[in-house]
């Protein structure tokens, strides 16, 4: 029997908005402050996935400069109507950090096929995060999404609110109805509908994105309501379970195979600790996994496997093997864009600051602002997939003094951060260190700086081994040198970097330039490989 094994998408890939259009599924992930946004992965069995692309490329559709960490995109919605594919999205500009207000924004863009091309976005409401589009049997569409309220002493996660949307219009129309305020759990949100069996069937997240995290079901026969709750919720939650290897789940979405067979999309966190520790942490970020569904005698849906907690292997559908060939493990810039693995933050790519043109076979980097930057930085970066896994590139770089720098990151968010970096020092010329940055608290822990003068190529690697991390340097990329230092790897996760963030680790390549010379860095290839 073929199994699905979990997680699905490895790394950071949270909130899954799955759809299956004829005999092809898809799934949309969060990309917070992470440009192009929206992610999108493909298959044609739900165990093979591959990346296809990104939905929002523009910055028409999308513009984050200025975003706050684990800013910008928030839940998409994936949806087909038979004619097109829609997508939904929020930007949000302002929360935590002691706010007490999310200016979140909601839009809409459209396409005729997956690979876009994506439409211009159509603004839709403020009022919460999370949207989501049902398209109902008579034609109809309906916008649901959570309400934030702001006011002191009241519950934030003010319920699922829900307005036609008119799509010759392009805007909401007709009344609010907030339709669901939730259960006990709380954090009441991600609000996904369904149809079946005369039934609409309301799925959200709640209890919070971390280890209390759950799925809730609501269903009605009026798409206004009143909803009643599952008298079994919550449908999935790994909540005081320490012991299993999947922990955090919630936030779901359904899909219904071709034969009729019904699966879950959620996400999911794997701890580095054991369950006794008194606190955990997911580097590798919120990923998604599949649980399979069977649907109780009285209508509810139900996991296959008989409990309410989520399964590392679950059975597959009844559909063709279809795996993707392999990918590459190593990028030497030939391509004349970059990998999909490949994102920058809060704003894309040009020719201004990034270049595979300027000299062919390297990625050019021109050097701008501080890893420290919500605007104009110079990084390019992938996400961390295996807890045992390797980096290495090659840099070329001659800077002049000691504002230039350009390296090999370990990159959470602006506050966090591990650097080994290339720069300049007045008494030692070019030099190699490593500067760390621990929720805002910076510090260059190398008990000086190591003298590469006169090299001309510097190869730089860092290996992960589950718990730690450390980085080694060379002149030939044959004999390399072991830098005396281990970094905890819990330090780059959503649970420590101060314990608000929801992305996850990514390994980068980044120039700066502090004086505003933007002096280029050149990397002739980047290797990405996991040792699991």
């Amino acid at each position: 029997m073929t199994r699905i094994l979990n997680p699905i998408l490895r790394g950071f890939h949270p909130d899954p908005s799955i759809l299956r259009v004829g005999d092809d599924y898809f799934i949309a992930t969060s990309t917070f402050e992470w440009w192009p946004g929206v992610r999108l992965h493909h298959s044609r069995d739900l165990v093979h996935w591959r990346p296809i692309g990104y939905a929002l490329t523009r910055t028409s559709q999308l513009e984050m400069l200025g975003n706050p960490d684990s800013g910008g995109i928030w839940a998409p919605c994936l949806s087909h109507d038979g004619a097109q594919f829609y997508l939904i999205y929020t930007d949000v500009k302002t929360w935590g950090n002691g706010e007490v207000f999310k200016d979140a924004h909601n839009y809409l863009v459209t396409a005729p096929s997956i690979e876009g091309p994506w439409s211009e976005p159509v603004y839709l409401n403020s009022s919460g995060f999370d949207p989501s589009l049902f398209h109902d049997e008579d034609g109809r569409k309906w916008l649901l999404n959570m309400r934030w309220d702001h006011r002191k002493g009241r519950n934030a996660f003010a319920g699922i609110l829900l307005q036609e949307y008119d799509p010759q219009q392009k805007r909401l129309v007709g009344p609010v109805h907030n339709i669901f305020r939730g259960t006990p759990l709380g954090v009441t949100e991600g609000p996904h509908l369904y149809k079946k069996d005369g039934w609409y069937y309301l799925v959200v997240a709640e209890g919070g994105t971390t280890y209390a995290h759950a799925v809730t079901v609501a269903r009605s026969q009026r798409i206004e309501g009143p909803y009643e709750v599952d008298p079994c919720y919550p449908t999935l939650t790994a909540r005081g379970h320490p012991e299993l290897p999947l922990q955090k789940a919630g936030h779901a979405s359904l899909v219904q195979t071709q034969q009729g067979e019904w699966y879950m999309a959620h996400l999911v966190g794997r701890p580095l600790e054991p369950p006794q520790a008194l606190r955990r942490h997911c580097p590798l970020g919120r990923e998604t996994a599949l649980q399979k569904i069977r649907w109780s005698p009285d209508g509810w849906p139900r996991l296959w496997h008989g409990s309410n907690t989520p399964a590392l292997e679950v059975e597959a559908p009844a559909l063709p093997a279809h795996p993707w060939p392999k990918e590459p493990e190593r990028d030497d810039f030939e391509a004349p864009t970059l990998s999909l693995h490949f994102q920058t933050l809060r704003h894309p790519p040009d020719p201004s600051w990034l270049s595979l043109t300027e000299r062919p076979s390297y990625l050019r980097l021109f050097g701008r602002e501080s890893l420290s930057s919500r605007h104009r930085q110079s990084l390019v970066a992938r996400r961390l997939q295996h807890f045992y896994a390797e980096a290495e590139t090659v840099l070329e770089f001659e800077p002049q003094h000691f504002q230039q720098m350009a390296g090999l990151v370990c990159y959470y968010d602006t506050g966090n951060w591990v650097y080994l970096r290339v720069s300049r020092d007045e008494a030692l010329g070019k030099t190699l260190s490593i500067l760390t940055c621990d929720n805002g608290h910076y510090d260059e822990p190398l008990d000086g700086e190591l003298g590469i003068e006169g090299w001309s190529r510097v190869y730089l690697k860092v290996r992960y081994q589950r718990d730690t991390f450390g980085f080694a340097y060379s002149a030939n990329g044959l004999d390399w040198s072991e830098i005396p230092l281990r970094f905890p790897a819990y330090k780059l996760s959503d649970d420590h970097c101060r314990g608000l963030g929801f992305t996850g680790t990514f390994i980068g390549l980044c120039a700066q330039d502090l004086s505003g010379a933007r002096l280029h860095a050149d990397f002739d290839y980047f290797v990405y490989r996991g040792l699991e």
